[in-house]
């Protein structure tokens, strides 16, 4: 049973002879009273924030399920970027091998035609110094035909002929 301080105010109790002084016992009733009616508003208070704080734990729980299900997230994210970026280094280094690769074979093509170059130009030193040794036979002959005509004494005329008749030689075919 649950007494309130209403019910100890209004408690009566008999009266017997030579019982208890009347005014001690509704002074001293009106003292547990007042006392009363302070503990059940200091009951309810605490009550009040026993509830203030069981909102706050929920509300602080679901912070926390919050906060964690962020970094659960963030950690994938991070751990996604991590995988993009290496990827995306994978992918960098697997291009920069080609581009090598390419400038490599570019270069190599590139000294191949330029030793065909230096072959092809050496082919032709070579055959402008036989045209010169040939030139340098020619005019030797030339020069020795011209010294037995000097010394057999033949006409001029007949030289000059020689000397057309060589520089006809000598001249290049178109």
């Amino acid at each position: 049973m649950k007494i309130t301080p209403l019910d100890i105010q209004q408690a009566g109790f008999k009266i017997k002879l030579r019982g208890y002084d009347r005014q001690e016992v509704d002074s001293f009733l009106d003292l547990v009273t007042e006392d009363y009616e302070a503990m059940i508003r200091e009951n309810n208070a605490l009550r009040e924030k026993a509830a203030d704080y069981e909102n706050q734990l929920v509300e602080l729980r679901k912070r926390e399920a919050t906060l964690s299900g962020t970094l659960m997230k963030a950690q994938d994210l991070v751990e996604e970027m991590k995988h993009n970026a290496q990827k995306d280094a994978a992918l960098i280094v697997k291009e920069a091998e080609l581009k090598a690769e390419e400038m490599t074979h570019a270069a190599r093509e590139e000294m191949a035609a330029i030793k065909r170059d230096i072959l092809d130009l050496q082919k032709q030193r070579m055959l402008f110094l036989e045209k010169i040794r040939s030139l340098i036979k020619i005019f030797q002959r030339t020069v020795e035909l011209e010294e037995r005509e000097e010394e057999k004494g033949v006409r001029k005329d007949k030289m000059d002929d020689e000397r057309d008749d060589t520089i006809r030689l000598l001249k290049p075919k178109t």
